[in-house]
């Protein structure tokens, strides 16, 4: 949902000229602005070193639930996920900038009785010692979805209207988690780590 979200916005901001989408699955969508790199395994972006060090951002958007998972899963699911694939890019396009969608929560001690909390926690540390030109991490909480989206779970579709006007200080749109990730790249932050005040200052 996250990354359909961004994906709309960085298609419609003009700061924005060309966006590569990697994924194993093909996207039904079709814009100028849009290439697709599908993959097997994320572990294959080695094998596109040139196409890839063209690119100024890597937006890396997805992840799952930890709803059902042990600590052991959701590590091989979180951590064994996103910080390979970033150490490989950082590899090749050093000049990147890297965001990372975490979570609000989570906890950068690593110490902490909540696990999803933990693991991200540790991943958004492996994230931030890696040689990219800059390294960011989300940690947006509501999410309202951008109109159009096709990927928006039924409890976002549900939850997210009732919340969001009694929480509005924790409630992001998509347009401006996309926005800010773009300025990210165009213009840097003064913190790794954005909660959501942060993420909403940096998209005006």
């Amino acid at each position: 949902m996250v990354g359909e979200g961004v994906l709309f916005e960085c298609l419609e901001n003009p700061a924005v000229e060309e966006v590569l989408l990697i994924g194993r699955k093909h996207y039904s969508l079709t814009h100028p602005k849009l290439k697709e790199l599908l993959l097997k395994d994320f572990s294959e972006i080695n094998q596109h070193t040139e196409q890839l060090k063209q690119y100024d951002g890597c937006f890396f958007c997805a992840g799952i639930s930890s709803i059902g998972e042990n600590e052991e899963s959701f590590t091989k699911k979180t951590y064994d996920f996103v910080v390979p694939f970033a150490t490989t890019l950082s590899q090749i396009n050093p000049a990147m900038v890297f965001t990372y969608v975490s979570g609000s929560r989570t906890d950068s001690s690593e110490q902490g009785k909540v696990m999803w909390a933990r693991v991200k926690g540790r991943t958004e540390n492996a994230l931030m010692k890696l040689p990219f030109k800059g390294q960011y991490n989300f940690r947006p909480a509501i999410m309202k979805p951008t109109k159009g989206q096709v990927s928006v779970k039924l409890i976002y579709k549900i939850l997210a209207p009732v919340l969001a006007p009694f929480l509005p200080s924790q409630t992001l749109t998509l347009t401006q988690v996309g926005k800010a990730m773009i300025n990210a790249v165009s213009k840097g932050y003064s913190k790794s780590i954005l909660e959501v005040s942060d993420i909403a200052q940096l998209a005006k």
